[in-house]
């Protein structure tokens, strides 16, 4: 039987109970960059020539995939027959679903992989982008997008992206690396792309989410999986944390299931990216999704969840088949 909202509900209050003493007197903390990054882009000097990536016949100028009304479908016959409101949008506020979340809905670490979440998930979570109650806490990065799109897309747009989105199944694309070190990057678009020539820098509690060919994610192209370098020793006290609560928190089977693959209303986690997972949680603690349904019983959760430890569990929760 799925537990309903009822029983989540009541686990949250129980949690309630001791997580305000554990996190009295916490110093507020500016959110990280390396969690929030920059959507500002170079608009400039863009090759007119058509690029093309491996496996497909298909060609998009720079232009093309730089135009978030231009999505860059490399490979149709990876997914099924795309929606309007997923492959073409609709002017001037509805962005195509596609060109940020990928045709298959895998998502990139900037952004939610859709691919397999329930259609009423992903119809709650335009309700809360709709409503302000899910919007950015550091200003103009994919959150704020949302909110301009949910408010101006139709509920049945919404519908039918999400049931879209809800037959895709994600698949594992995500390799966990723990080192002292991550590769240096710079920011485009929200996206950590390596700088050629740099030596790697200490990883300073961070998660550094890389593709595995970062040209041609650039492309757009959802055939690239990506290298997340996490702190040494995170993805072990990420399991402690997220099977026993570690004493600060609930078990996150509790409410996502034992494999964290999901029971509803709880989304699956397994096999998901770290840098989103991580981004969630810090959303959750610092007001940023604060909507009336899963966000209320997730709140108390990450409460008291510092953002080591949050690190940590998306550390590990990166390392679950999905």
């Amino acid at each position: 039987m799925l537990p309903s909202r009822r029983l989540l509900a009541a686990v949250a209050l129980a949690v309630l109970a001791f997580v305000p003493a554990q996190v009295a007197g916490q110093a507020a903390e500016a959110p990280p960059a390396w969690l929030f990054p920059s959507f500002v882009r170079d608009p400039t000097n863009l090759d007119p020539a058509p690029r093309h990536v491996p496996g497909s016949d298909a060609a998009y100028t720079e232009a093309q995939i730089r135009d978030p009304f231009t999505v860059p479908d490399w490979r149709p016959g990876d997914h099924p027959p795309m929606p309007p409101v997923v492959g073409a949008g609709r002017h001037p506020d509805v962005r195509p679903c596609a060109y940020c979340h990928y045709p298959t809905g895998q998502g990139r670490p900037e952004n939610a992989p859709l691919a397999g979440l329930s259609a009423e998930y992903i119809v709650e979570q335009m309700g809360d982008y709709k409503a302000d109650a899910r919007k950015s806490l550091v200003g103009a990065d994919s959150r704020w997008i949302m909110n301009v799109i949910a408010k101006a897309a139709t509920e049945a747009e919404l519908k039918e992206a999400a049931e879209y989105f809800s037959k895709q199944t994600y698949k594992p694309w995500i390799k966990v690396v723990e080192s002292d070190t991550a590769p240096a990057v710079r920011w485009e678009a929200g996206l950590p792309l390596p700088i050629p020539g740099q030596a790697p820098v200490p990883i300073a509690g961070r998660i550094i989410e890389v593709s595995v060919d970062p040209e041609l994610t650039v492309l757009r192209d959802p055939g690239q999986s990506f290298t997340a370098y996490v702190p040494k020793g995170s993805v072990a006290r990420g399991k402690a944390l997220a099977t026993t609560g570690g004493g600060k928190t609930l078990p996150c089977s509790t409410c996502h299931g034992a494999d964290l693959k999901g029971m509803e209303p709880a989304p699956p986690l397994a096999g998901r990216s770290p840098t989103y997972i991580a981004r969630s949680l810090y959303d959750f603690k610092g007001g940023g999704r604060n909507g009336p349904g899963g966000a209320q019983l997730m709140k108390p959760m990450a409460a008291a969840l510092s953002l080591d430890d949050m690190v940590d569990v998306a550390a590990y929760v990166a390392t679950l088949r999905p």
